[in-house]
């Protein structure tokens, strides 16, 4: 079967690390083209916008979208208002409004799009949510932390408004934490470090609470150096269930659980196509709610500048 061709649209680091290698192997799609200001890629046609890539090669069918945040929707725009499925890299947006309009663009125009929550295809968060499902949750802990400078090396716009700051790897945290718990939690209070010359913030301290009323505290950090961590824990009235590693080690009881082999984007990929094939919509804006509800209320806290 004859492969749909598909393009990347902004082309920096997670496009090479994540997105090229899961397109290499996937069985639905071929990398056919680049859409990028200034990278590209040896071998495939390149394109300094998607506009120019739309008028060029009417035979891509599909975009996946790995702009930065602030630009992504009017480039989504542009792909679905030309007839185009669209996986959209997270976040999906900058604000909810922008992401519930290109739903209504989607369905319009008969194709698929997909907001990918990458951390979700994690390959111990199904067993989390399955081990999960039949008990009763007393409290959740979120520890997130990571080095900026490793994972971001000079990348300004993340230090811009609408680049999120210290929620692009929380929002990370957030898209498991909706996926594996029942309902979606409410937050409660929200304190926001932002550096002094920075729009966004560096490290949040959030407080929410389940349906239930478990409470559920998540701690997000940007600053942190040394060993990197990505943790959830949820106690249960019948043990713990510990998320290590970003969703890719799963804990029960401090037992180790087994887990079916898969990697987080050519699951994601996998995800796609069948949208595509339906042309279907997946959009969940849960992560992104919370972070705007963060954003909103939160208390602001002004510390030391961060210079890259």
């Amino acid at each position: 079967m004859e492969k749909m061709k598909i393009a990347i649209v902004g082309f920096g680091k997670i496009a090479r690390d994540q997105h090229v290698p899961a397109l290499a192997a996937s069985h639905t799609f071929e990398l056919a083209a680049i859409a990028s200001p200034a990278s590209r890629m040896d071998g495939l046609p390149w394109y300094a916008d998607l506009d120019a890539l739309l008028r060029d090669m009417p035979g891509v069918a599909a975009f996946a979208l790995c702009t930065t945040p602030q630009v992504r929707y009017a480039t989504a725009r542009s792909a679905l208002a030309a007839g185009r499925h669209v996986l959209l890299e997270k976040p999906p947006g900058i604000t909810v409004s922008e992401v519930l309009s290109l739903v209504e663009l989607a369905r319009a125009n008969s194709v698929a799009l997909f907001a990918s929550w990458h951390s979700r295809h994690a390959r111990a968060v199904e067993p989390a949510r399955a081990w999960l499902a039949d008990k009763s949750i007393r409290a959740v802990t979120v520890t997130w932390k990571e080095d900026v400078r490793v994972w971001h090396p000079g990348q300004k716009w993340i230090w811009k408004a609408g680049g999120l700051g210290v929620f692009d790897p929380g929002i990370n945290a957030l898209s498991i934490v909706t996926r594996i718990l029942p309902g979606v939690p409410a937050l409660l209070d929200a304190e926001l470090s932002y550096p002094e010359n920075c729009e966004t913030p560096i490290a949040a301290e959030l407080s929410l609470a389940t349906s239930s009323g478990a409470p559920v505290r998540a701690s997000f950090d940007f600053r942190h150096t040394g060993t990197q961590t990505w943790d959830i824990e949820v106690a249960t009235d019948r043990g713990t269930l510990r998320l290590s590693l970003g969703g890719s080690v799963l804990m029960v009881n401090d037992q180790s659980i087994k887990l079916p082999a898969g990697d987080e984007y050519p699951s994601l990929y996998d995800r796609f196509a069948h949208l595509v094939a339906r042309r279907a919509i997946d959009v969940d804006v849960a992560p992104l709610q919370l972070v705007a509800d963060a954003f909103l209320a939160g208390r602001r806290v002004v510390v030391e500048p961060f210079h890259d």
